[in-house]
């Protein structure tokens, strides 16, 4: 379809009907724990709760989406009220008195199970009091947020204090730290006031993705490396995911857009572009899990598998990327990965979006969500590619 109004009218349409008649619904209907308070996430295909255990990132990410649809879908008092009661289920239950951290997992009634040793859960319950705060205008929501993200922060700077998960013998640096970080700190700008420490950690967290994780050579942004810097030469060094680069790769243009920094932004459309090339399968479409960089088998025994979320991501990337630029290309990406996604993951009978295919686009799984998968990034999508392309057509 021609870039046109009308074809931005067609996908706002598309995306505003699929979440608020197909994702949505599902989830207010089989996902929220009236009981306990706090929603389930491990579903079946038809809405069936196979485990009552409460995944706390999930957690967050619920509260996150029930205030974001308040704010900016509908002002639905039943979705501010399950916002509210998610962040009471978390504040009750999950954040260990020890170290101020969150639990990764309680029981249905709130008793904790397991931690994990990085700091990634807590980011999702930063989010959830930034929406809670923007959709309320409640300061105290706005306190909750800072106390949180300063304390993630901290860890950020001194991960002596976090249990190592390797020996001095290979120390190694993650992809995913630096990337979740940019990601909220940019998310922080909304409460208002002094920026400086989000701006000085956006340097600092860009900088590593920009510096350290994107190789020239390979032509990718990787996953590990070198606690130096240098090419992590072990099957997990050469193993890429290309909907984690290509989910950082719009962050930076967001960010790149905001400081109007043409350099991040080529460095930023450079991720993404080699992230295509090395994610989209040319024989069955979509983007795959993983990929090696030096042409061997990839590690993962999953790789082939085509999940949800960096179809998401690759979508809205995309998108943005043909607002900043206009480059034809990218409009044509977005076209391209937006049809293959709704034909193969959603599910009009039952609702919600599948969340594995094999290579072929065969189901995988007939699951809706567990530990890893909710509602999150599809949604995300839709709320940030509604928000674009109205203002796209602002400027048409």
């Amino acid at each position: 379809m021609k870039f046109s109004k009308a074809a931005l009218d067609h996908y706002i349409r598309r995306d505003r009907n699929e979440l608020l008649n197909y994702v949505v619904p599902f989830w207010e209907t089989h996902g929220v724990d009236e009981e306990f308070g706090g929603f389930f996430n491990y579903l079946d295909e038809n809405g069936q709760v196979l485990l009552t255990d409460k995944n706390v990132r999930q957690l967050g990410r619920f509260v996150w989406l029930y205030a974001r649809l308040f704010r900016e879908m509908e002002a639905r008092p039943r979705w501010l009220q399950l916002a509210l009661q998610g962040i009471d289920f978390i504040e009750r239950h999950c954040f260990d008195p020890n170290d101020g951290r969150t639990y990764y997992e309680v029981t249905r009634e709130g008793l904790p199970i397991r931690k994990r040793r990085y700091v990634i859960t807590e980011h999702y319950t930063v989010m959830a009091y930034i929406q809670l705060y923007l959709a309320t205008g409640d300061e105290k929501w706005s306190r909750k947020a800072k106390s949180l993200y300063s304390r993630i922060i901290m860890f950020y700077h001194h991960p002596e204090l976090l249990p190592p998960k390797f020996y001095n013998t290979r120390r190694i640096r993650a992809h995913n730290i630096p990337m979740i970080i940019a990601c909220t700190s940019q998310m922080m700008r909304a409460l208002g006031g002094d920026t400086s420490l989000y701006d000085d950690t956006l340097d600092h967290c860009l900088g590593e993705v920009l510096n350290n994780f994107m190789n020239q050579e390979k032509k990718a942004l990787l996953e590990a490396i070198n606690f130096d810097g240098s090419f992590l030469e072990t099957p997990e060094g050469r193993t890429i995911n290309p909907g984690h680069s290509i989910e950082s790769a719009w962050f930076t243009m967001t960010e790149a857009d905001y400081r109007k920094d043409k350099d991040m932004l080529a460095k930023a459309l450079q991720i993404l572009d080699w992230s295509l090339e090395w994610g989209w399968d040319k024989e069955h479409g979509g983007i795959l899990y993983f990929v090696n960089v030096d042409g061997h088998p990839a590690d993962q025994y999953e790789h082939e598998l085509k999940l949800w979320w960096p179809q998401n991501e690759a979508t809205y990337a995309t998108l943005l990327a043909f607002h900043l630029t206009g480059d034809k290309k990218y409009w044509d990406w977005y076209e391209k990965i937006h049809e293959y996604s709704y034909k193969y993951f959603s599910d009009h009978e039952h609702g919600e979006w599948y969340k594995y295919l094999r290579r072929d686009n065969t189901l995988s799984s007939r699951i809706k969500g567990n530990r890893w998968a909710g509602a999150f990034h599809m949604p995300r999508m839709c709320l940030n590619s509604i928000q674009l392309m109205e203002k796209m057509k602002k400027e048409l």
